[in-house]
């Protein structure tokens, strides 16, 4: 099960991601400015993360078994949509890119399904392993350019959408929902009402706005980013920008095992202490070979591992009939938190022809979160009572 839902999640932000590898040849060839770029690429991450809220409830209610089928059958339109006719304008793109932020809504499925078949005590390390499905967004950055190509620019769509609906037949023959799973009773609105109370939601939020929000942001804006800032061509900066993202997939579920062992708060604290360094680093933009490379090695691995960090966090406070809801608020906070960088990279190069202080301001945000790490979080963390398990 932990495997199917795995490579669901990879499938659906491997959908999710198809627009980034393609934002420069969209921005030659319908001329546009950094800025609409910028917005290209972030539409798709702000509708999938705010759509997690309420798919996170659902899942709650109807389990991964009947959500996962769903989300993948329901992102195949506007994948067809983008690749067959929305290509030729802007606006084409931009309602091709809000719909298809379906595919990022998978995450909040998975999280609750995952957590219902593991003992707490292997849940950081279960739910990083299946937080390596956003190495979906791997699939399209090594494959999106190469198929445009040597094919047309409906090549990649095309085939995505092929193993969508392949996805969706199995995961509707095959998954399970975890035995002896609960479903809540209450409405909606209620049970979204009880999870805004929790502190664990704000809490995780915040984190997961940073660790998680940084990765998306670099897995879209990086290849624009590599070939304004540094003249890579289109398709090195994607190679690059895919090898960022294998290791940010790698260190998911070392975070998760970590957390499992250590405990949260000291694997949160290492991650966003490099991310500190790393962004700073960064923004004197040295050689590639090697400065470069390694600062965002070094934020490619701190935000995996703060990201499994963070989930491990939901599972030792949240309450097991509540995760799917926890995970749908903080999945949109991190979805949020990957759609504000590229608009200010965007906008402060267009404005000052230079992204150093747009990682400045990475760099000032993972200090305010370390901070909230190691006072808020750790009191958190010290003093809970263990939620029941109703599972």
């Amino acid at each position: 099960m932990l495997a199917l839902a795995t490579i669901g999640f990879a499938v659906n932000f491997w959908a999710w991601a198809l627009l980034s590898p393609l934002g420069p040849r969209f921005k030659d060839s319908l001329e546009l400015s950094s800025f609409q770029q910028s917005l290209l690429v972030a539409v798709p991450v702000v509708v999938g993360s705010l759509g997690r809220v309420p798919v996170g409830a659902l899942a709650d209610r109807f389990g991964g078994r009947v959500m996962f089928p769903i989300v993948s059958t329901t992102t195949i339109a506007p994948v067809l949509y983008v690749g067959l006719a929305g290509h030729s304008s802007l606006t084409a793109l931009l309602v091709g890119g809000f719909f298809l932020g379906v595919g990022g809504t998978a995450f909040a499925v998975g999280v609750p399904f995952v957590n219902a078949w593991f003992p707490p005590e292997r849940r950081g390390l279960a739910i990083g392993v299946f937080g390596m499905g956003m190495g979906g967004t791997a699939i399209s950055a090594l494959t999106t350019v190469k198929l445009v190509n040597a094919h047309s620019v409906k090549t990649p769509f095309l085939i995505t959408a092929a193993v969508l609906a392949v996805y969706a037949v199995l995961a509707a023959l095959v998954l399970r929902d975890a035995p002896g799973r609960v479903a809540p009773t209450e409405s909606l609105a209620h049970r979204l009402a009880a999870t805004c109370r929790l502190g664990v939601t704000w809490q995780a939020s915040a984190l997961y706005a940073v660790v998680f929000g940084g990765y998306v942001a670099f897995s879209v804006y990086l290849p624009t980013y590599l070939k304004t800032g540094y003249g890579l061509t289109q398709a090195d900066a994607a190679n690059r920008m895919a090898g960022f993202v294998l290791l940010a997939v790698a260190m998911r579920p070392v975070g998760g095992w970590l957390s499992d062992r250590i405990g949260p708060v000291p694997v949160l604290t290492g991650a966003l202490a490099l991310v500190l360094a790393g962004a700073f680093a960064q923004s004197f933009t040295p050689a590639l070979a090697p400065a470069g490379t390694i600062a965002f090695l070094a934020m490619a691995a701190a935000l995996g591992a703060g990201s499994g960090a963070v989930f491990a966090l939901v599972a030792l406070l949240a309450p097991a009939d509540k995760v799917g809801s926890v995970t749908g608020i903080v999945g949109a906070a991190g979805g949020l938190g990957g759609f504000v960088p590229p608009l200010v990279m965007g906008a402060l190069y267009g404005a000052y022809g230079s992204y150093g202080l747009g990682l400045v301001l990475l760099a000032g945000v993972a200090a305010a979160a370390l901070t909230f790490t190691g006072v808020g979080v750790r009191h958190a963390v010290t003093r809970r009572v263990p939620a029941p398990q109703t599972r």
